[in-house]
């Protein structure tokens, strides 16, 4: 398919302020001396109060096994975080902010919750949820035409 100049300037455009919001957590995390990925790991951690899993970390950041048990490891080294036994499954342990943890995340993440907070507030309610109700249909389609593409290539490669 074909798209008009007009859609590809706007595709462009709306890369580079995906980028520009990228670029301010990474100099966020930067200044906190972690990676993005640690940031976001913190982040998710900080509003987990009752733990997560690393497969469910790995699936919200769309991440994979390894980066997060690297991080988590990180974490789990310095005292931020500890595992959760589940006596059920032993498999897969919850991970959690210790008391040193919650300490040195309340000093990042909180911060920078209230400055997206803060950014979000001055679009205006009725803006918000459009945002995301757009940014949400976006989402949808882009994972619609990724899967299209994904799945031309199987068939063409013989995978089925």
């Amino acid at each position: 398919m074909v798209v008009s100049k007009e859609i590809n300037d706007l595709v462009n455009q709306y890369c580079r302020l995906r980028d520009r919001q990228y670029a301010v957590y990474h100099k966020c995390a930067k200044q906190n001396g972690l990676s993005t990925n640690e940031l976001f790991v913190l982040d998710i951690l900080w509003f987990a109060k009752n733990g997560i899993t690393q497969k469910e970390i790995c699936e919200r950041m769309s991440a994979n096994k390894q980066t997060i048990a690297s991080i988590v490891n990180k974490f789990n080294n310095k005292g931020y975080v500890e595992f959760i036994e589940v006596k059920e499954d032993r498999r897969n342990k919850p991970i959690k902010l210790t008391e040193s943890g919650l300490k040195y995340v309340k000093q990042v993440i909180p911060p920078a919750a209230d400055a997206e907070n803060l950014a979000m507030v001055n679009l205006g309610i009725e803006n918000i949820k459009q945002l995301v109700k757009l940014t949400t249909a976006l989402a949808e389609n882009m994972e619609d035409e990724f899967n299209k593409i994904s799945n031309k290539k199987e068939n063409k490669n013989g995978i089925l």
